[in-house]
């Protein structure tokens, strides 16, 4: 945990680089889905990767409290909503095309057939506080988060980014063809508007076709509390 005192300044937005969030259509989702959606995008949008464009994980929120995620080991499956929304992050210029090519299209996600609508393109704004709940982790750092934490305060040292609270969740894993990609979930807090922003155009680490690197707003949280307060 890297944790330093707390400063202010006034939120920002960017024009530079837009989340398109689609309506869409489908029954059931893979748990797992991330590595068969990235690739069914990419047939549709072969310059995916070379044109930055980052693939949100699709989530899909508990209805009720004791609601808990599918087993696919059981055979069991995401179950989206109407409200549920398949979401890119794409530098503004490739938005339109984006948006146009996707809109009306059925991916076949390992089965399951996701049909797209259409796009309605979100500004990024400059929250203190993101989360990413995906970010690649390197094999010793699997039992030591301390490891994985120094990693990332470099990394966005070189992004011109000043890590000044930090905390990281448990490990996970996105199936792909070549084995696990094991990941952290990661929250930065206490960030500038100008330090938010470059986080959430620039993403962090790699695989971000694959939903990793990827910054969301945590909304809802005033104020992170320090180590050892009450």
């Amino acid at each position: 945990m890297l944790w330093e005192d707390d400063k202010v300044e006034k939120p920002q937005t960017s024009s530079e680089t837009v989340d398109l969030a689609f309506s869409m259509q489908c029954r059931q989702l893979p748990v797992d889905h991330l590595h068969p959606l990235s690739q069914a995008l990419a047939q549709v949008l072969p310059q995916m990767r070379d044109n930055r464009i980052a693939v949100h994980e699709i989530h899909i929120a508990g209805s009720q409290n004791g609601w808990e995620r599918p087993d696919p080991s059981q055979g069991q499956h995401l179950m989206p909503s109407r409200r549920t929304r398949m979401t890119l992050r794409v530098p503004a210029d490739h938005a339109v095309e984006v948006a146009n090519k996707l809109q009306g299209i059925t991916l076949d996600i390992d089965g399951c057939e996701l049909t797209l609508g259409k796009a309605k393109a979100k500004p990024l704004s400059s929250h203190d506080t993101l989360y990413a709940r995906h970010v690649v982790m390197l094999d010793d750092e699997w039992d030591d988060e301390n490891l994985f934490l120094q990693r990332m305060a470099e990394e966005l040292d070189r992004q011109d980014i000043q890590i000044r609270k930090a905390l990281c969740g448990k490990g996970s894993h996105i199936a792909t063809p070549n084995g696990p990609l094991h990941t952290r979930s990661l929250m930065i807090a206490d960030l500038s508007p100008s330090d938010s922003l470059r986080l959430q155009q620039q993403g962090l680490g790699e695989h971000q076709h694959l939903g990793c690197g990827i910054f969301l707003p945590m909304k809802g949280i005033q104020a992170v509390p320090s180590p050892g307060d009450d």
